[in-house]
This record gives C-alpha cells, sequence and structure tokens, in this order.
C-alpha cells in the first residue's frame, strides 16, 4: 500500500498546493477524522476541501471515528502513545475494510512534518506502507503571515514549542524569540510579561480569522477573553501565538 500524507494548510483550500492537489486526485481512498460532537466542523473542512478540489470520480471518501485519549493516565508519554496506538489501530481496520484500496491518503492539518503525530502513527500500521509526505502550510506560516511580521529577527534564532512546556519551564534560554503551538490556553501568563511583544491568532488562514498582537502586559486579558469566547461559539478552537522579547 502506498500511504499518503497530504499537508492541507489551516483549512483554507487556498492553501493546497498543486503538489496537494495532484496528489489527492490520485488516491483511491481519503481517510477523514471524525473528532465527535462539538468538533464536526473540522471533518466538515476536509469534506469541503474534498469536494473543492477531486475531480477523479473513483476516489472514495471514508470517515472514521477518531479515538479520545485517556485522561486517566498519569504519565503524559504513556497517555499519547497509548492515544496513537488506538489510532493506528483505526486506521488499519479502515483500510482493511476497503482492501481494493492501493492508494490511501489522509489529510493533515498544516504540515505533517511540523507538530504533528501523523508520521509516527504511520509507522505502527503492518505491513509497513510507502509513506509519501506532501508539504502544506503551516499555521505559522499563516500566523506571520496574517500579522505581515517575519519569525526571526536578523540572524537570530527562534524556538518552536508547545504551551505546556512554556507553562512548566518558562521562557526557553538562549531566544529572544518563540512560537508556541498546542497552548490549552493563556500559558503566556506564567511568563513575565515585561518587554515582551505578543503576536496572537486563532483560526490563522481561515474565514473566522482572529488576530490579536501588541505588548503581552497590555493584550494578554483581551487575548484570554476572546479566546474563550470563540471557543464557545465554534466548540473547538485553534490558535497560535509569537513572543519576542525586545
Amino acid at each position: 500500500m502506498h500511504l499518503t500524507l497530504i499537508g492541507i494548510g489551516t483549512g483554507n483550500p487556498e492553501h493546497l498546493t498543486l503538489q496537494a492537489i495532484r496528489a489527492m486526485n490520485a488516491q483511491d481512498l481519503i481517510l477523514i477524522p471524525n473528532k465527535g460532537a462539538g468538533k464536526d466542523d473540522l471533518a466538515q473542512l476536509r469534506r469541503d476541501i474534498c469536494d473543492e478540489v477531486i475531480t477523479n470520480a473513483e476516489t472514495r471518501i471514508a470517515e472514521f471515528e477518531l479515538p479520545v485519549r485517556d485522561p486517566s493516565t498519569p504519565d503524559y508519554r504513556k497517555r499519547v502513545d497509548d492515544w496513537h496506538d488506538a489510532i493506528a489501530e483505526v486506521w488499519q481496520a479502515e483500510i482493511d475494510a476497503h482492501g481494493t484500496s492501493k492508494k490511501v491518503a489522509l489529510l493533515v492539518w498544516g504540515d505533517p512534518s511540523l507538530y504533528d503525530s501523523t508520521l509516527r502513527i504511520a509507522a505502527r500500521l503492518d505491513p509497513a506502507p510507502k509513506i509519501e509526505v506532501i508539504p502544506g502550510i503551516t499555521s505559522l506560516q499563516a500566523l506571520t503571515a496574517a500579522h505581515a511580521t517575519v519569525l526571526n529577527e536578523i540572524g537570530a534564532p527562534f524556538i518552536v514549542t508547545t504551551g505546556r512546556r512554556l507553562r512548566d519551564e518558562g521562557w526557553p534560554s538562549g531566544v529572544d524569540t518563540v512560537a508556541i503551538m498546542l497552548d490549552a490556553g493563556g500559558s503566556f501568563d506564567a511568563i513575565n510579561p515585561t518587554g515582551v511583544h505578543i503576536w496572537w491568532g486563532a483560526y490563522v488562514g481561515m474565514k473566522e480569522e482572529t488576530i490579536i498582537q501588541g505588548p503581552l502586559s497590555d493584550v494578554a486579558e483581551q487575548i484570554n477573553t476572546t479566546r474563550e469566547e470563540l471557543r464557545a461559539d465554534h466548540g473547538w478552537i485553534m490558535d497560535i501565538y509569537l513572543l519576542r522579547k525586545s
């Protein structure tokens, strides 16, 4: 089996590359995860993208219920590993159910290589498929574009990390610029805001895009309030932000 992981950007069909569109039309089967009540918008975005760009009548679309991570497992890494094992089992069952499919694809938010575990899950399939990756626009790119800013200062390094690590470990040493992904909300409240500028965005690249930027001490409360309002309105939220010390 040939498994193609296709980066689809942030859910905007205009973010698809020509390579991604060609790959989608070359598939026998495209799998779409359904994350359950309140998050059907995410599956619908994938459906809408397929409806817009797939012209191959032979390409089939199949949806599957995405397993839920078990919050009762205390060890974070084991909790994630067990979850990935469960997802791989569901993938395998869905692929086996469409036994004539030689070319199978999954549509991956952003890019399959940046803070995404699709490649790790694919490595659990047995027999191991031949894997192809189609790169996509990341939320980090969409964020900096939305704010018309750059990711790094001239000749300076930056770190891309998670909200959990910012909250637990503080500002990473040796850098003045930090990009934060996968934040459950408000992890920037754990750092000293003095001299820190933030560029924040939710649903970047989508029609619901909302962005806020300014000194962290001035806009942190506004971001937290806006984030909760957006989550309540949509039932889910995807946000990302860039922090820089002056």
